[in-house]
């Protein structure tokens, strides 16, 4: 248990750090458009990847993605290119934060739509049913996509068909900067989810080894054959909806309070330290040797060219017959 949970503490700590030097990146120019920071949610995105098959199972996400990619094994500096804008971004540059792809993991994307990966996410999960394929799909979203028609899209046909679906909201408690309270008829989600006769749980997420025993159950019950499968995970971020959010749809002392009780490494560290046995000099050298992957990333990415504009008419239109090798 130790050793995993040191794995586990490792890879937050390693999305903690990108998302931090993310943030200073964005501040100092280097990175344009939107950025979407997963800072807090990370037991979610470990502990659900911990659940699944790496490389075999599919997952989806929405614009929040860096944390999921990174979770799945997507390479730092590839994920740090994307959004410097390089070609050596995991989608070449083109996507940004949040169009993240690395099919070689599985991750097939962040999605920018809110809820409009929902219906895709069924999508795969049939291709994986109609080709008896031992496959689950994992799609990942917020709490406020439960609103918008594609979330409902997808569930319904993910409950019609018995699809091997795991929808994994993360209720983070703001879709953009309006509270469940306000936003949401029902505050308890899962109600929602047996309305498409499917089987629906809800699970804290802050402690990574809960989420990992939550999703666990999901994907057995759900690769067994058994339909698709709804968890609601209850989350917090620590930073604005965005990089441009100051956030004051919420107080410095509600973000505060969630910091000293539900920040996922803080309960890592001290499950590790109390609990199992490891010293402190472990977690410091896992949290150095993260700085230094972390470090090297944005080395990698301002080292790298710029996309080329020749790229974006690449991969637009199928160049050659389904079937045939490319041509040198």
């Amino acid at each position: 248990m130790k050793e995993e949970l040191l794995g586990y503490y490792r890879q937050m700590a390693l999305i903690r750090r990108f998302e931090e030097e993310a943030a200073r990146a964005y501040a100092f120019g280097k990175i344009g458009g939107f950025l979407h920071l997963y800072i807090g949610q990370e037991a979610v995105a470990v502990g659900a990847v911990a659940a699944i098959r790496k490389g075999h199972d599919y997952v989806l996400q929405t614009y929040r993605d860096h944390g999921t990619a990174l979770a799945l094994g997507m390479d730092p500096g590839a994920a740090m290119a994307e959004l410097f804008g390089r070609e050596t971004g995991c989608s070449k540059g083109l996507g940004g934060s949040m169009h993240y792809f690395d099919a070689e993991h599985g991750f097939l994307g962040g999605w920018g739509i809110v809820g409009g990966h929902i219906p895709i996410a069924a999508g795969t999960a049939f291709k994986s049913k109609y080709l008896g394929e031992d496959r689950v799909t994992l799609c990942f979203f917020g709490e406020g996509a439960t609103n918008i028609a594609g979330f409902h899209e997808g569930m319904h046909l993910a409950g019609l068909w018995k699809l091997p679906v795991v929808m994994i909201c993360e209720n983070n408690h703001y879709a953009m900067g309006t509270s469940l309270e306000r936003s949401t008829p029902l505050r308890d989600l899962v109600p929602r989810a047996r309305g498409y006769a499917m089987e629906a749980a809800k699970v804290e997420g802050y402690d990574v080894l809960k989420v990992r025993e939550a999703v666990g159950q999901a994907v057995e019950h759900v690769r067994g054959g058994k339909g698709p499968f709804f968890l609601e995970v209850e989350t917090y971020r620590f930073r604005g909806h965005s990089m441009s959010d100051p956030g004051k749809y919420r107080s410095a002392e509600e973000v505060e309070e969630h910091k000293k009780k539900h920040d996922p490494l803080r309960i890592a560290r001290r499950h590790l330290l109390e609990e199992l046995g490891a010293e402190e000099a472990e977690l410091k050298a896992i949290d150095e040797q993260v700085a230094a992957q972390v470090a090297e990333a944005v080395r990698f990415a301002e080292d790298s060219e710029p996309t080329r504009e020749r790229t974006m008419y690449e991969h637009v239109y199928a160049s050659r017959p389904w079937g045939q090798p490319a041509q040198d």
